[in-house]
């Protein structure tokens, strides 16, 4: 805590303009995979303990309202490095993001003289994941229900002194601040380093096989002294019966439609906050690493999440859905010039990242970005002019977990959620202000704000043709995949991570694929 206390004195010494002694600002970006954005701000702050991401706030801008473009892995982190929304990349799933070749604001920054280095998760390019990912997002619309995901459990692993339970990202950690040290620090150019952490996301559980998604919330004590466990709430659910089809889908198709005790679930979320608190202390250590170096002070630190994880609301884990645990991501900005212990409460979301830190590098942005610069929200009007940034925010899911196409617009108190052609699936609309745990669908009780938000929705996506695209796509991507394996498709699909609920009735299973597959829609 007195090192936090440090950095906060040298920082206010030394922070007092965007480019010290005229020079362009580094650039360090540190994105975590499924962390609750809701976690770096009141009242849910007090939960766990997070002093480097407490540092950030205290020192820069807190993001009140940021939200991933999709929530799920690659097709988010599309949208955060192409700077465009996801139907117009057409990052559709885990496996279709963007070409290898795509133009990245990174590849900018070193166009225009910054040393640049990426290390740790990427994943936002095409052909990742693994086959039963690909497959649960192209089979979504056939009518079978597949538990595609493991039981969500815990697992408690070493003692009091056990600090590195996510060995990987401890290392990739690790390589990020050498490299401060030993290759930014001597630089006489600016940098920018991006560092991409896996922690909080959830781990495979291994008992389930090789095929196993990740399900397994782990950590050891250490981390678990970090959570109040006296402010762990146990979130309200809504009977299966009275869930909207496409959370129905979801709950089930991440098997958690079973009984679950109230201890179960205060224990699973439990662990996942002390993985968060994991994840801030590697934040921490590249924090401390610019300031041991002398280069925090003329430094832009950046630290966001490609989504969130519900963690049990919604009797949900996981991603893949609109409701804020899924949607809302962190988003925290310190750097010279830029004020401190901020809060605000624009709606932003990742695409705005792009232009953000090409303003900041002092370099015009592309003319097709689907964001928008947040400094002129950031800095003293003298600095930056304002620029209008919309008051709404876009993201939209086409994956597997969910049997519809998806889009979110995020706006005010509201948050309204349409589906597929916007007829044949009910929409959604949130009263975010009085109803925070988002369990009152209030759509048909306001109707013109739902007939105002769907035509606003309507003026930026063409959803409807939108989702007859994705499902063409799905359709032929799975026939083709099909052809391809021949007579060995039986026995591929057979051992997916679903083979389970497939082998109760394979006739029944393969006769919904075809229905599906020859249907005219």
């Amino acid at each position: 805590m007195y090192l936090v206390f440090a950095l906060i004195l040298l920082f206010q010494i030394f922070g007092e303009s965007i480019c010290q002694n005229g020079t362009r600002p580094n650039i360090v970006m540190v994105m975590s995979d499924a962390f609750d954005g809701r976690l770096t701000f009141d009242p849910g702050s007090k939960v766990v303990q997070l002093p480097y991401i407490n540092y950030l706030r205290e020192l820069g801008a807190t993001f009140l309202n940021a939200y991933t473009n999709s929530p799920i892995c690659c097709p988010s982190r599309a949208a955060m490095w192409s700077g465009q929304f996801v139907h117009l990349t057409q990052s559709w799933n885990n496996y279709k993001c963007l070409d290898a070749n795509a133009t990245t604001w990174m590849d900018l920054l070193e166009e225009n003289g910054y040393h640049t280095q990426r290390l740790g998760k990427l994943d936002y390019t095409s052909g990742s994941h693994s086959v039963s990912n690909r497959v649960e997002a192209w089979t979504r619309d056939v009518q079978f229900l597949l538990r595609q995901e493991g039981r969500p459990v815990t697992q408690l692993v070493g003692n009091v002194s056990k600090v590195r339970i996510m060995e990987k990202d401890w290392e990739t950690t690790d390589r990020a601040t050498q490299w401060i040290h030993h290759i930014a620090a001597p630089l006489q150019q600016p940098f920018a380093l991006y560092l991409g952490l896996n922690l909080p996301h959830t781990y495979r559980t291994d008992s389930l096989g090789p095929t196993a998604g990740g399900s397994t919330f782990r950590t050891s004590p250490y981390w678990l002294k970090k959570v109040n466990s006296d402010l762990i709430s146990v979130p309200k659910w809504l009977p299966m019966s009275a869930m909207h089809p496409v959370d129905y889908y979801s709950t089930f198709t991440k098997n958690c439609s079973g009984n679950f005790t109230e201890e179960e679930v205060k224990s699973i979320r439990a662990f996942y906050y002390a993985m968060c608190a994991e994840a801030d202390a590697m934040l921490g250590q590249v924090i401390s690493a610019l300031r041991e170096t002398g280069l925090l002070n003329n430094t832009v630190v950046i630290f966001t999440a490609d989504h969130g994880d519900l963690a049990m609301e919604h009797r949900q884990f996981y991603k893949m859905s609109m409701f804020e645990g899924s949607s809302h991501v962190p988003l925290l900005i310190m750097g010279p010039g830029l004020m401190s212990g901020l809060q605000v409460n624009q709606p932003v979301s990742l695409v705005d990242l792009y232009p953000t830190v090409l303003e900041i590098a002092g370099i015009s942005a592309p003319g097709d970005l689907s964001g928008h610069s947040l400094l002129p929200l950031l800095s003293k009007p003298s600095v930056y002019p304002p620029k209008l940034h919309p008051d709404w925010v876009l993201s939209e899911y086409h994956g597997c977990n969910a049997n519809a196409s998806t889009y979110m617009l995020r706006t005010g108190r509201w948050k309204y959620i349409a589906y597929a052609d916007g007829l044949s699936i009910p929409p959604q609309l949130f009263d975010l202000t009085l109803d925070k745990e988002e369990l009152h669908n209030v759509v048909r009780k306001f109707p013109d704000v739902w007939a105002h938000l769907d035509k606003l929705l309507r003026s930026i996506v063409d959803y409807p043709n939108v989702s007859k695209t994705v499902h063409l796509y799905n359709k032929q991507q799975f026939s083709a995949w099909r052809q391809g394996l021949g007579s060995n498709y039986s026995q591929v699909i057979a051992n997916l991570r679903w083979h389970v609920d497939w082998q109760k009735d394979v006739s029944a299973s393969e006769r919904a694929v075809d229905e599906w597959l020859n249907g005219s829609s």
